[in-house]
């Protein structure tokens, strides 16, 4: 039944949920919960004990949330924290808890940095990145890619109009920018 205004209040009895439900209840009696006994702290029972592990060493001064007063015995080493990426990061685990929205938004914007700072930084490789190869464009056109995109029943149909602005967008503004700063140069030098 849907929430409407005239919603029946009472709750059904555990007597009436168990004749409309099959099953309904089964685990309510602690003598059939297969759990039960595990539910108790007995370390005796099992023989099972456990030390705290050696811990691992760090490589650099990791973020630790503010609510814990030390890092948990092992912990991931594979994206050390760079450059403004690295201090958003820093920053948001030293002031703000992880129970607060400003913490996971600066990581969030932590994140879009950091791939900003990627994109610059192919620019110095041999290789930069290619947003025609790596955004699957060419895909659209082949393959059936575009009419795909308006069949019916597609349920990410609502955003697709912006999809080109958000992938190509960046792209475009940093070729302008290129583009102005080279004209301002030129026109300098001249």
């Amino acid at each position: 039944m849907a929430y409407t205004a005239h919603t029946n209040k009472q709750a059904e009895t555990s007597d009436e949920l168990r004749a409309r439900i099959p099953g309904w209840g089964a685990d309510l009696d602690p003598k059939d919960r297969p759990s039960v006994p595990r539910l108790k702290f007995d370390p005796q029972a099992s023989g099972a004990h456990w030390d705290f592990p050696e811990r691992q060493k760090e490589k650099w001064p990791r973020e630790r949330s503010i609510e814990h007063k030390f890092l948990t015995p092992v912990f991931g080493t594979s994206s050390p924290p760079k450059g403004l990426s690295g201090m958003l990061r820093k920053y948001a685990y030293a002031r703000f808890s992880e129970g607060r929205a400003a913490h996971w938004l600066i990581l969030l914007a932590a994140d879009r940095v950091d791939a900003i700072e990627s994109h610059l930084a192919s620019f110095a490789t041999g290789r930069p990145d290619n947003p025609i190869t790596e955004t699957g464009i060419r895909t659209e056109f082949r393959r059936s890619g575009f009419p795909t995109r308006f069949a019916p029943g597609r349920v990410d149909r609502a955003h697709t109009w912006i999809d080109p602005i958000l992938v190509a967008g960046p792209w475009i503004l940093a070729a302008g920018s290129t583009a102005a700063v080279a004209r301002a140069v030129l026109r300098r030098s001249s």
